[in-house]
Formats: structure tokens, sequence, C-alpha cells
């Protein structure tokens, strides 16, 4: 059984439909990636995921379980961790306040956490606000881990950071891959480096998932049709 099952699942924003079709599906301990051009639905789908947008037809599953009745802090008690695009910080809150306001028990816990980033343990007292923005993509995973998911999703992890705080993020994301059992679902344009770290992958066009494989069968010619600008 897989950790998540999406099948057929259709959103709209009051009369606009942003989704007409998404099927994905993860499994625990591995890492699919959700890719497609912008605009394509990506984030709409996280965010169904999520419970922040409601579906209107189709249907969403964590662990067999239909979580389509459940509201974002429940969906989230239940084992979905999220890292929003944008990051969203609590600026006013220091690094471990933020870190502390969304702690559930578990495996993951501060030490863990700075452990994974160091640079968050050098900054504890610092106000979110104003930490580097690679700083507070790391503060932002960091957050989400400690809610101890068994699912996490990562919307756009690496965009607009310096290509060395870029390749820190990733090495983060292959040690979750390799040293737990995290489920993870990454929003990515980094075709390279989704390469070299996903297991499958499923591309969205116009709301609609339009191809699902193995992340080695991903050629040339799909990323062309697909990804290509």
């Amino acid at each position: 059984m897989s950790l998540l099952e999406l099948e057929g699942v259709q959103a709209s924003y009051g009369p606009s439909q942003a989704l007409f079709g998404v099927d994905l599906d993860v499994a625990e301990g591995e890492l699919v990636a959700l890719m497609g051009r912008n605009g394509m639905g990506k984030s709409s789908t996280i965010k169904v995921i999520s419970r922040l947008l409601k579906h209107k037809s189709g249907s969403v599953r964590l662990d067999g379980r239909d979580i389509a009745a459940l509201p974002p802090h429940k969906a989230a008690r239940a084992g979905l961790g999220l890292v929003p695009e944008g990051r969203r910080c609590f600026a006013k809150l220091t690094v471990r306040e933020n870190l502390i306001a969304a702690a559930r028990s578990g495996h993951w816990d501060m030490a863990r956490v700075c452990a994974l980033f160091p640079r968050l343990e050098e900054r504890q007292t610092q106000l979110a606000a104003s930490l580097s923005g690679g700083e507070q993509q790391m503060l932002a995973i960091g957050r989400a881990l400690m809610t101890n998911p068994r699912l996490l999703m990562l919307d756009e992890a690496t965009e607009g950071l310096a290509p060395v705080v870029r390749q820190e993020i990733w090495a983060a994301v292959r040690t979750l891959k390799s040293q737990t059992g995290l489920g993870l679902l990454v929003v990515d344009k980094s075709l390279a480096e989704l390469r070299q770290i996903a297991d499958r992958a499923v591309i969205l066009e116009r709301g609609k998932s339009v191809w699902r494989g193995d992340m080695a069968t991903l050629d040339r010619g799909i990323a062309d049709k697909f990804l290509g600008v």
C-alpha cells in the first residue's frame, strides 16, 4: 500500500479550475519528483494534499485513509509535513522559537534538526527575519521535520538560492532519503539534481498527470516535450 495516493484529483479556485485529473503515489522511503512547467498545477497539487485547497472530485488517501474531510491542522497531525514555496518562516520569532512552535514528539527534535543543519544551531537566538534566504529555507525544512511527519513535501525548496546553498539543501534531502523512512514529494525545476536522487517522477501538464515513471526512464524527448521552455 502506498503511503500517499491521489487518483483523478480535480480542484478549483472558485470558478477557475486548476487541476483536471492528477494521479500520483508515494511509498515510504521513496522520493517522487513532481514536475512540470510553471503554472501546470504542481503547487495546487501540494495544497490539495495539505488540505489547504479542497478537491471537488477524485480521491486523496494517506495510508489508505481518505483525508478529504480533514482540515489542514489534522492533516499535519496525520503525518503530512510541508515546506511551502516562499519558506514562510515566522519572521518575528527566533530560530529556536520557530522550531519549537511546530514540535511534536518523535524522532526529530532540536538536536537532530541542528545536526542536519548546523547553521541553525549557530543562529538559535536570531530572529528568522535576520537570516539569509538559504538559512530561512533550512529553517522551513527543520520546522517541517519538527512535526515528525511520515511524508515530507518540499515545494520549490531550492528556488532563488545561491548555488552553494542549493547544494546544501540537496545534501540534506539526500540524507533524509538515505537515513530515514520518510516518503518525500519534491517539486523542483532542477532535472539534473532530481535525476540523481528521485526514484520516480510525475509530470503535470495543464493540471493533469501526463507522464509517470521511474526517473531513469525520463529521457530527453520526454523532458523536452513536457519540461522544456
